[in-house]
């Protein structure tokens, strides 16, 4: 079990502030969580500060990076519900400079019983807002829904990452999430960008992989990472281990997709930021 994080943390190399962003697509088996716990990993080897918030009840990112739930003692949910200090909920994992904010399952329940509380879209964003200068980047793994934790996480971050599987229905659903996102954007969030859409479980044999990548690059164009994620089993087996790709596998395709996608970001933001 990983220890809690213990005292002040030097303050981020990158920026004035963490960028926040948060990986979305109410479409379930798309890579968002493998994506999460990979790019945070690929960023945290490229020597930044970085931190992962596991906004889905199902916990996979926690488990992926090697928390052991039942050990948990402070999660999302404690920190939302019963206003636990957001650094009692910080967790290091194997990687140096990667932390987590664990989820829990009871994080399904929260959605009824933040319906109550004041100013309820903006939980998450005012939770991180002490942290957010300890880290070069918090990465936010939303759940497959467009819930009011998701809401939360979209109001809290200043990009968004949409991770699109290479199969037949891609793009059905995307409207919705952006459409989500506009609304956000509207009422709640206007710094609210798209980071990119980042393509998953991509097999250059398919006929069906390319021509989603092309209909995808047609419709988005500059928003579509240059980096795509290819189909690899290393990358399926190594959440089973706890483990993120780069210590599961650091030679392997999907070990070198997200430390190429981490590069393309930090090389984004470090351009936008001149």
């Amino acid at each position: 079990m990983h220890t809690k994080d213990s005292g002040a943390k030097p303050p981020c190399r990158y920026s004035e502030m963490g960028k926040i962003i948060a990986l979305a697509n109410q479409k379930g088996g798309v890579g968002k969580t493998t994506t999460t716990i990979n790019l945070a990993a690929s960023l945290a080897t490229l020597e930044k500060n970085v931190l992962v918030v596991d906004a889905d009840p199902q916990a996979n990112a926690s488990s992926g990076l090697g928390v052991d739930i039942k050990q948990v003692d402070c999660s999302l949910y404690e920190c939302i519900i019963d206003h636990a200090d957001v650094r009692d909920a910080i967790y290091t994992t194997d990687i140096d400079g990667l932390d987590i904010i664990p989820s829990h399952i009871d994080l399904v329940g929260a959605e009824i019983e933040m319906l109550n509380l004041d100013n309820r879209e903006k939980i998450i964003k005012n939770l991180l807002a002490p942290i957010r200068n300890d880290y070069d980047f918090i990465l936010i793994d939303c759940s497959p829904s467009l819930g009011l934790i998701t809401v939360n996480s979209l109001t809290a971050a200043d990009s968004v990452i949409i991770p699109v599987q290479c199969e037949y229905f891609a793009l059905e659903g995307i409207s919705k999430l952006l459409n989500t996102i506009k609304i956000i954007k509207n009422k709640l969030n206007t710094k609210l960008e798209i980071e990119g859409f980042l393509l998953t479980m991509y097999d250059s044999r398919l006929r069906l992989a390319n021509q989603i990548y092309d209909e995808v690059k047609r419709h988005f164009q500059e928003l579509v990472f240059k980096t795509v994620i290819q189909r690899n089993v290393k990358l399926s087996e190594s959440p089973s281990h706890g483990l993120p790709v780069i210590l599961y596998d650091a030679l392997s395709t999907g070990s070198k997709n997200h430390l190429a996608l981490a590069k393309e970001i930090i090389n984004k933001n470090s351009k936008s930021e001149e």
